[in-house]
Parts: structure tokens; sequence; C-alpha cells
């Protein structure tokens, strides 16, 4: 059998007030903050990483919140939506909740026989909630979803469903799907073309979508996704993908350590930023499960700025 990837590991975005976005995705959306550290390549904003009780892959979905950033567009070579799993039956409960809130989201629609809530979160960014069998959500521990919002555990997101990518043609990038990542074909609906991974549980779809007309090219910024994640389940099988890769003709960068997983980074053919990053070590590689996301953490390379900067960085809540 062809190797796979086995899903998502995580999403990065980009926003604009660290407060805020903690506050949303937190109290909102019933997400727990799992890992408070800063951006290696900018020590001097957050790098937020949000997910289920223990920040399993699948179920991570991370920020750089600049403050003031401006706000990005939404376009081809970028990701149109992040998707978010939730159980049958859950949708009607959100919407509920997004309208007593006053929360920006959209009346919902069926796509692939499933049913599915457009919303976008403070910054504009597209979301949406993906009603999908229990059979293949994500476990979590009750009391842990809802200990900052009040959702019903049997109500709560348990991961990602998928990525939706916004690329000029579904052939190269489908390609890259099939031949090098083992992703299967899964059906068209209109201008929209689902791969999924023989994985087949969170994250583990990815769609494209190829709009008529003029393409607009997306700009980076507040309320877009920065770059996808693709799971490798251990260290040497990130180094089996990187080969992977150069032998079908990409240009992935060296493994880099980010601490709580290596990665590697490169552009997929509609432009969009691909990362694969390893399962191990985890967000408890510094941290104790019950105190996760609780205190600034540092890389041991920073550890000897840490004064200077928290003391640039603004509180959270």
């Amino acid at each position: 059998m062809q190797p796979f990837i086995a899903g998502i590991h995580h999403v990065t975005a980009i926003a604009s007030d660290p407060k805020r976005n903690v506050a949303y995705y937190e109290q909102q959306l019933g997400l727990r903050l799992v890992k408070t550290t800063v951006n290696f390549d900018d020590p001097g904003a957050y790098h937020l990483y949000y997910g289920d009780d223990a920040g399993v892959p699948g179920t991570i979905l991370t920020f750089f919140p600049w403050p003031g950033a401006t706000p990005g567009r939404a376009g081809t070579g970028m990701t149109m939506a992040t998707a978010f799993q939730v159980a049958p039956g859950a949708v009607d409960f959100w919407m509920g909740r997004f309208a007593d809130r006053a929360l920006d989201f959209e009346a919902p629609v069926e796509r692939f026989g499933q049913r599915v809530l457009p919303f976008r979160d403070p910054d504009g960014m597209p979301l949406e909630l993906v009603e999908h069998a229990p059979a293949s959500i994500s476990p979590v521990t009750p009391g842990r979803v809802s200990a900052h919002s009040g959702i019903p555990v049997e109500m709560a997101i348990h991961g990602f469903h998928g990525v939706s990518l916004c690329v000029p043609s579904a052939d190269a990038t489908g390609r890259l799907l099939t031949e090098v990542f083992g992703y299967q074909s899964a059906g068209q609906q209109g201008d929209r073309y689902r791969f999924v991974s023989p994985e087949a549980g969170i994250g583990a779809s990815v769609d494209l979508v190829c709009t008529s007309g003029e393409l607009v090219r997306g700009r980076s910024g507040a309320g877009t996704v920065h770059h996808v994640a693709f799971r490798a389940r251990t260290n040497e099988e990130q180094l089996t993908w990187r080969e992977h890769l150069l032998q079908a003709g990409y240009s992935p960068t060296p493994v880099l350590d980010r601490n709580y997983f290596q990665s590697i980074y490169f552009r997929e053919p509609g432009g969009v930023l691909f990362e694969i990053a390893t399962d191990p070590p985890g967000f408890t590689a510094d941290e104790d499960l019950d105190s996760l996301g609780s205190a600034l953490k540092l890389p041991a390379w920073l550890e000897p700025r840490r004064e200077s900067i928290a003391a640039r960085l603004p509180g959270l809540r």
C-alpha cells in the first residue's frame, strides 16, 4: 500500500489583537489554550496554540497575533476556510449560540452530504463547523472543552475536519495530494474537489476550490491562514516524506526545531505554504497536562532574553 499522510497536524493563522483572540477561541468556541510561547522568528510577538485537552495533532489551531496587523485577503494561493468537526445535529446549537452572542455567521449549507455552518472570527478569518459521524471524532476530556465556555461536551468542537484551498487548478495540487501524500479523490461538487487521507480521522479532508472567472491573488494579513501543517507520526517518517518531496521536484526546507514538533516547509503548486510536522514530542514536553498554556514558554536559546521579551508582550486576559 502506498504510504500516506495521516491528516492535518495544525493550521497557523494571523490575528491582530492577542487578548481578543484568546477571548474568542476560549470563551466563544471552547478551545483550550495549550501553549503560550513566542514567534521564534519574531520573539516580540506571541505564538498561541489552541486545541483539545492535550493539543492532540489534528486539533491544533495556532496564531501569530501581531497587534495592529492590517487585514489580509483570502484568494488564490491561500486557505479559503478552516473547518472543525462537530457531532451530527450540533450546528443548530452553534447557530443559537452565535445568534445569542451577536457573532458573525452565515446560513448552513450542505456539502458532500454534510451540514456545514460558515462563520468568521473577530479578524474576519473564515471558519466552518462540519457535522461529522461520531466514529471519526477524537475523544475529549469532559469538562476541559467547556471550562471557559459552558459548551456541552456533546456539542463541542472535536478537532479539524479539513481545509479549503483556493488554487488556480485542481490538477497539480491534486497530483501532490494523491501521488505524494497518498490521499484519495472523494468527489467533486461544483468548483470544489475533495481529497481525503485513508486514515479518515480528524483533519483528513482537503478541498481544492477553483473559482471561475478572474482569480484574485490572496494577501497575507490578519484573518488569513499562514500555513497548513500535515502530520508525520515520527521524526524518521518526516525524513522519508522530505525525500519523497525532493524526488517529486519540490524544495522542502531542512528540518527545523519548533520545540513541540519538528517541521519542514514547502510551497504546493497552487502557492499555499505547506508544512509537515512531527507528532512528537508534543505540548507536554515542558508543561504537565493540567498546566498547559498557563505560563509563557520560551525555547532554550531565548531564555536569556526572557525578561525583555515578557516586558514587550501585552497581557492576554
